[in-house]
């Protein structure tokens, strides 16, 4: 057990504590849900930050890190799903964890192919993490339909575009592999 899987341990803890909170009564369940996900977010940087730069990357922080951040983005949305219940909340939210299931099946059937480096993350990947998790971070937080939130609307509909482009980019990249006769 190093520190950066640690980290990714802590982000799993927070899971039960963001939905727990998110339910309390008070005016102030949602700061701390959205302070528990900012929390848990920067945990996802840093713990890959430091298991490069210390050289501790593990099988088992390979494994878990990817699990911890879906689980996490998609109880998450389904919270925001909930907490707005209109279509156009739904849509963007059932984009992203769709992706999710989506590119987490081909990298694992490209993994058994030997080819996970044609789907490895891309810079738009990254950039659509960074928007997802700022928006949901201000979602989370923020009143519905006051002018950070609707900030929040905006970055999440962006993040689902570009949900969408990475997602074709990667299945681009494997269509090979996806038509090749056997």
């Amino acid at each position: 057990m190093n520190i950066p899987n640690i980290l990714t341990l802590i982000r799993i803890v927070f899971i039960p504590l963001l939905v727990v909170s998110y339910y309390l009564p008070g005016a102030w369940s949602y700061s701390i849900a959205a302070f528990l996900f900012g929390a848990a977010s920067v945990t996802d940087w840093f713990d890959g930050f430091l298991a490069r730069r210390w050289n501790q990357s593990t099988p088992f922080g390979a494994f878990l890190d990817p699990v911890a951040d879906k689980l996490i983005v998609a109880i998450a949305l389904g919270l925001l799903i909930e907490r707005y219940h209109v279509a156009w909340m739904t849509l963007p939210a059932l984009v992203i964890i769709g992706r999710e299931i989506v590119i987490s099946a081909l990298r694992e059937w490209m993994a058994e192919l030997g080819k996970r480096a044609s789907v490895a993350v891309s810079y738009i990947g990254k950039l659509k993490t960074t928007l997802q998790m700022f928006s949901i971070f201000v979602l989370l937080g923020t009143a519905p339909y006051t002018a950070y939130n609707i900030v929040g609307i905006v970055m999440l509909y962006a993040a689902a575009l570009l949900t969408l482009w990475s997602m074709i980019n990667y299945l681009r990249a494997a269509w090979p592999e996806l038509t090749r006769e056997m």
